[in-house]
């Protein structure tokens, strides 16, 4: 099952995609990773999903990840008395902790968290933004707002407090409930919701206990004034650029999407380009151009990967809409120029042996015709050293670790395939060559690169790098 590119699919289950033809029809046509948004449907209905997924890794023999995203915190009005009003610019408006339906004057905003964190002039954005509310006064249990923004306001809308660090935890019951189903369940990724600061990945990490991999979602841009130290302390970081889009502006969005990347990619971590990417294909059979040239901006920028979430969740066409990412993926990394982007972008290598290795593996690839990078990791971490530096050659991870294999459907350029533990350098060249070989990663007389590390057994002990020829 070898993939004609680098860069990997995320694609999100639903009621459109939750059926084993459909999911596997999914993978063939090019998804890598399964998302599960526990926003959404119940345990049972994951239980059935994770159960097909498994199922569909048995018979494709090929490492499958799935992705459990936490609900996290989610910020509403409650109800009004005719299901809906209308806000005119100007007029005040006062959210309390009244549970009775609102009018045209009032509604509940059950979240005492909030006011204890407002101050005059806050800005409240409702409904995805689409409404702007600034605060006159406030107390402990309601605030006064001036409607900046109007328009139709309805039942449970959602409301983002920009600028605020909210007082809030990015674990909820209902997470702590999901977080435990999801883990027992063996997911390989929990994506936290609503990260604001470092300590919410601490406090999830304490609870994980490296039972899964973390993928922290950047849709606060709270959590950008901590960038460095969230990417250092989570496995991979997923930019949610419709979340972050309501809190920034519009024009604010595409350089922050960047600068992420970069970041990620400096210090070898997985990063994911999420939401609208494919949009209109939710309910038309092909995207808009500035969709697909969306797409390709996130290649030319060495992303590990792209995810589509409604348009396989829900959409018309999950399938198409699969088949198109990988299709735009597939030319973009075809496109001299984007090659030329990733020989540009290269970090600087830090002092240790496994990085110098890395470097030295893409570099030795640029020099000599190399079919493929073979890496050999118990943990996965060389062979991420080995993607971080996006060498030309698709990388082959040999590792004896399901759980090792199935991160690494995440990174960038891996094919990842299950070994015995091999017990002599020697040993280690055969079983690369051969695997190479079998997953059409190399033919007879082409050359490979072999990367592994002596004593065996050592995590992040990589020492050795060999130039080997496929001979049989």
């Amino acid at each position: 099952m070898r993939r004609n590119r680098h860069a990997k699919i995320v694609a999100t289950l639903g009621p459109a995609s939750d059926n084993a033809a459909c999911i596997e029809s999914l993978f063939l046509a090019g998804a890598d990773i399964f998302r599960l948004n526990f926003s959404h449907a119940t345990h049972k209905e994951h239980c059935e999903k994770i159960r097909v997924i498994r199922e569909l890794e048995r018979k494709q023999n090929h490492p499958i990840g799935i992705i459990a995203d936490m609900q996290g915190p989610k910020l509403r009005v409650g109800t009004f008395t005719d299901g809906k009003i209308i806000l005119e610019k100007g007029q005040l408006f006062r959210l309390d902790l009244d549970a009775t339906p609102g009018n045209n004057e009032r509604v509940c905003l059950p979240h005492p968290e909030i006011y204890k964190a407002l101050h005059s002039d806050t800005e409240l954005l409702l409904d995805d933004g689409k409404l702007k509310l600034k605060v006159i006064s406030f107390q402990s249990d309601f605030a006064i707002t001036e409607v900046i923004a109007g328009g139709e306001l309805s039942n449970r809308k959602g409301v983002n407090v920009p600028g605020v660090m909210l007082p809030i935890s990015a674990l909820t019951t209902k997470d702590l409930g999901d977080l435990e189903f999801a883990l027992n369940q063996g997911v390989d990724f929990i994506a936290l919701s609503f990260v604001q600061r470092p300590e919410d990945i601490l406090d999830a990490k304490a609870i994980i206990k490296n039972r899964a991999h973390i993928i922290t979602k950047l849709e606060k841009p709270m959590a950008l004034q901590h960038l460095d130290q969230i990417i250092e302390l989570s496995d991979s970081v997923m930019v949610a650029r419709g979340d972050l889009g309501v809190e920034m502006l519009p024009e604010e969005v595409p350089s922050i999407q960047r600068k992420i990347i970069r970041k990620c990619r400096a210090a070898g971590k997985p990063v994911i380009v999420a939401t609208q990417m494919l949009e209109s294909m939710i309910t038309t059979s092909t995207p808009t151009r500035a969709e697909a040239s969306d797409v390709a901006t996130a290649i030319y920028d060495g992303v590990d990967a792209v995810m589509l979430s409604a348009e396989s969740a829900s959409g018309m066409y999950p399938i198409e809409a699969v088949t198109m990412m990988d299709r735009i993926i597939v030319r973009t990394e075809q496109d001299p120029l984007q090659r030329t982007f990733l020989n540009d972008s290269h970090g600087m290598t830090t002092d240790t042996v496994t990085d110098s290795i890395a470097a030295a593996a893409r570099q030795v690839a640029q020099t000599i015709q190399i079919a493929s990078i073979v890496t050999f990791s118990e943990s996965g971490m060389t062979t991420l050293r080995v993607a971080r530096e996006r060498p030309s050659p698709p990388i082959v991870a040999l590792t004896p670790n399901i759980a090792t294999s199935r991160f690494l459907t995440l990174v960038w350029g891996v094919h990842a395939i299950i070994v015995e533990e091999a017990f002599s350098f020697s040993e280690m060249v055969e079983m690369a060559c051969r695997c190479a070989k079998i997953e059409s990663f190399a033919t007879k007389g082409q050359q490979i690169i072999v990367t592994a590390g002596v004593p065996f057994g050592k995590s992040g002990g990589t020492n050795i790098l060999r130039v080997a020829r496929i001979d049989d």
